[in-house]
């Protein structure tokens, strides 16, 4: 049956296969074919001619008539896992007359899932057909696929032809970013180190102690900081200027991708770490990404998309900064014993170890020692030791 398939594939995508309604005229021609051998009726080889000459026919056209097409995909937008991926194909019909009855099948990455198919009745000359689907996603990383097939039997339906046409695609799905109200490992981060550890979420909850000056009111400043009793005195409204206090403090989320990771494990870590850096963007923290594979990296976009494409026991390129605290999160125990000084960690235990208590006990620096039976989201937010 094997066999049997690829020479249909093969056929199908380089000449043409016959439908079951092809083979079966092709059976009734030969049979009117062997009655007139045997009986020389005249009729008869003029029935079975008319049968082949159709059959021919039928299996020129569609070849003929996935000529003269062309096939655009617009970029595909970001998502995040467990969002559905918005993809959209522009199939543009150049030739003077119609297409009609076609498959369209979009072939995606293997691992994101199998094709999507659709069936258009008709495209108009030189105009365009777009075709919008959602695919549902599971699993974060960055998915790359190119070819689009195009299938007809038009217009007798005897035989199938079916050509590919290239169109690049790439969509990325982020992890998921856990909305985390606090987060003791970022909060905590190199507080012994340093006793000037601000940032410009303090100057939110500011007094009349942090006020640097007073200026005219504009237009769209906020109405708690008019000071009241200035502006009595001079007859108009004054407003504070806050002095605003800059952290120094940098805080560098580290993902040990490098090592042999679990599966599942290796997921939340992604999780944890897309987690912890958008929570410290949101504290106006001065955080950074590093992986073995690119190094430090700032930014949303960049930083997402590099946790989308990171995958354990990736090859290392890059060493871990070796003169700053580190947020290391790791699931070989061995790498604790080498982190900077006022560090933190999160260890995934490995199976060798998930019965080893004594492993909190040999770190010489605070961190998290994970659970993977207890609710990620629940463990990041809880007081590390």
């Amino acid at each position: 049956m094997k066999i049997i398939d690829r020479t249909n594939d093969w056929l199908e995508t380089h000449w043409v296969t016959p439908a079951y309604a092809g083979c079966l005229l092709a059976g009734i021609a030969l049979s009117f074919f062997g009655a007139a051998t045997n009986t020389m009726a005249g009729w008869l080889y003029v029935l079975s001619g008319l049968i082949f000459a159709l059959l021919v026919l039928a299996a020129v056209l569609p070849a003929r008539s996935l000529k003269l097409i062309q096939i655009r995909r617009r970029a595909i937008a970001p998502v995040s896992a467990g969002d559905e991926l918005s993809i959209e194909l522009e199939i543009e019909n150049q030739a003077p007359k119609g297409k009609t009855l076609l498959q369209v099948r979009d072939v995606l990455q293997s691992t994101l899932g199998a094709p999507k198919q659709t069936s258009v009745e008709a495209i108009a000359p030189q105009s365009v057909h777009r075709w919008v689907y959602y695919y549902p996603t599971q699993k974060r990383g960055i998915y790359r696929w190119h070819e689009v097939q195009l299938r007809t039997a038009t217009p007798l339906g005897l035989f199938w032809c079916r050509r590919s046409w290239q169109a690049p695609a790439r969509a990325i799905v982020y992890p998921t970013v856990l909305p985390l109200t606090h987060c003791p490992l970022v909060d905590e981060m190199g507080r012994e180190d340093s006793a000037q550890f601000y940032s410009d979420r303090r100057s939110h909850g500011a007094t009349e102690d942090l006020t640097r000056g007073l200026r005219p009111y504009r237009v769209g400043d906020p109405i708690r900081l008019i000071h009241w009793r200035t502006s009595a005195r001079y007859g108009e409204l004054q407003v504070r200027e806050l002095e605003v206090f800059t952290g120094s403090q940098e805080i560098i989320i580290c993902l040990d991708s490098s090592t042999a990771w679990r599966p599942d494990d290796f997921e939340q870590a992604v999780i944890a770490a897309a987690s912890m850096y958008f929570y410290a963007m949101r504290s106006q923290l001065n955080v950074k990404l590093w992986t073995p594979k690119t190094g430090l990296v700032h930014g949303n976009q960049v930083v997402l998309e590099v946790l989308a494409e990171t995958t354990a026991g990736e090859e290392a390129e890059m060493d871990a900064p070796s003169n700053l605290p580190l947020i290391w999160l790791t699931q070989n125990p061995a790498s604790l014993d080498t982190l900077p000084m006022g560090s933190r960690s999160m260890l995934w235990p490995s199976v060798s170890s998930v019965s080893d208590s004594a492993i909190p006990g040999k770190r010489s620096h605070l961190g998290v020692l994970i659970n993977p039976a207890q609710p990620l989201q629940l463990q990041l937010q809880q007081s590390f030791k």
